[in-house]
């Protein structure tokens, strides 16, 4: 480990007269947080790992071994701000021994500050360790499904596809209007505005999107007072929100070139997948109920179905129809793959799993409010967040730090886990 730089007596006594009315910090003894044995050990191997691949490549460029050594730089980087962070607060603790007592005050003043280099190190380290999400580099479809609430629940469906559909555009996402569909209703239209949604689904086309909107997952719940409420009683109803990894069209990433192979979790047995033609209904003009241009597709094994009638060309339904499918059935499997996990290794995460009937999220009109139960965050200007505003930019992002703690408590629970079964071999 790294040595603190020694610094004499005069010096820290001159630092530490101009810096005393900058920094004012709580005297604390306690250490800060540090990794479990099996996490720290896991740094060290990939980091010698690193150190191997750096120097076999100065002398033979290999890209392979070039992408490997990128994979896990983060994690060298990561673990040597941690162990100067350590060794920093090794030499503290040393020097609160000292005879002088002067010695002894400067320690106590830099305590604090060590200790917090030491967490944030210790955490920066986590993540650098926690497995990036198989589908965090793609881009994803967000479908809104109304749930509990009658038609008050289709009214807010539409309010949060066109929050995400704003939000995408504040942000300079390109954004693709995939189905919109509207239930049949005499014209009425909600408090805010909004008409009846059955089913809407929004393509964020952008690489990456996947990572961005994967926390927004789940039942979300509104509470308001309907316009059709004639004694002001506030009505609770919900929307689903499926976040799945889109299926590129064009040839930019790894997937789409895997989307045939039959270890691919987009991969689908044509088999095994029922075809049927449709008329296509709703409004439309002369095109609605004439031509049978509207597809749906069943994948027989699991008994999801995916019905798309937005193009008058059959083919082209047909097309967004089997993009549809495939990203179904691979979230499918990647929700089985993770829940077997969660069983192998027991952890108490099991009991915080996002599942579709969890209510995630709650947007309070009479208080102004939109709080996340899993992250905790409570924001107010609610149209603000309806708007896809920077308010709801801190919602999202609160839960994206809450994804990443979860992430790294699971991957200690599989390494002590790991270390576990390891010793019993022994």
């Amino acid at each position: 480990m790294l040595a603190a730089p020694w610094v004499c007596r005069s010096c820290m006594v001159s630092l530490r007269r101009v810096g005393r009315a900058q920094f004012i910090r709580r005297f604390s003894t306690e250490s800060a947080p540090n990794l479990p044995p099996a996490l720290l050990e896991r740094a060290r191997k990939l980091t010698v790992e690193h150190d191997q691949l750096t120097a076999g490549l100065e002398n033979d460029f290999d890209p392979k071994k070039a992408k490997r050594m990128g994979e896990i730089s983060r994690v060298a980087s990561a673990l040597k701000e941690f162990e100067k962070a350590k060794a920093a607060l090794g030499e503290l603790h040393g020097l609160l021994e000292s005879d002088d007592a002067e010695m002894r005050e400067l320690a106590k003043d830099d305590l604090a500050a060590t200790n917090a280099q030491l967490a944030e190190s210790s955490h920066n380290l986590s993540v650098a360790l926690t497995p990036k999400h198989p589908f965090a580099d793609m881009p994803c479809l967000l479908e809104i499904v109304p749930g509990p609430g009658g038609t008050e629940g289709r009214y807010f469906a539409d309010s949060l596809f066109h929050m995400y559909k704003t939000y995408c555009a504040n942000k300079g996402y390109r954004a693709r209007v995939v189905k919109y569909e509207a239930s049949d209703s005499d014209g009425s239209t909600g408090s805010e505005g909004e008409i009846p949604l059955q089913e809407a689904v929004l393509e964020v086309q952008e690489q990456g999107a996947y990572d961005v909107f994967r926390g927004e997952a789940g039942m979300h719940r509104v509470q308001r007072v309907p316009a059709t409420e004639k004694s002001g009683r506030t009505h609770t109803s919900a929307v689903a929100v499926w976040v799945l990894p889109s299926f590129p069209e064009s040839d930019v990433t790894d997937f789409e070139a895997d989307w045939d192979k039959p270890e691919s979790d987009f991969y689908i047995d044509p088999g095994e997948v029922k075809s049927e033609k449709m008329r296509a209904g709703g409004a439309g003009g002369q095109h609605v109920n004439k031509t049978e241009s509207a597809v749906r597709l069943t994948h027989i094994p699991t008994g999801i179905a995916v019905s798309i009638q937005e193009s008058r060309s059959q083919q082209r339904n047909r097309e967004i129809a089997w993009r549809l499918l495939r990203s179904r059935i691979a979230q499918k499997r990647r929700e089985e793959r993770e829940e077997a996990a969660r069983q192998l290794r027991n952890s108490v995460l099991a009991s915080s799993q996002i599942t579709r009937g969890d209510k995630i999220r709650t947007y309070q009109f009479q208080q102004d409010r939109c709080t996340d139960h899993r992250s905790g965050a409570n924001v107010h200007n609610l149209p603000d967040v309806l708007r896809g505003g920077e308010t709801l930019g801190k919602v999202m992002e609160s839960v994206q730090t809450w994804l990443v703690n979860k992430d790294i408590q699971g991957l200690i629970a599989d390494e002590e886990a790991a270390a576990v079964v390891e010793k019993k071999r022994k």
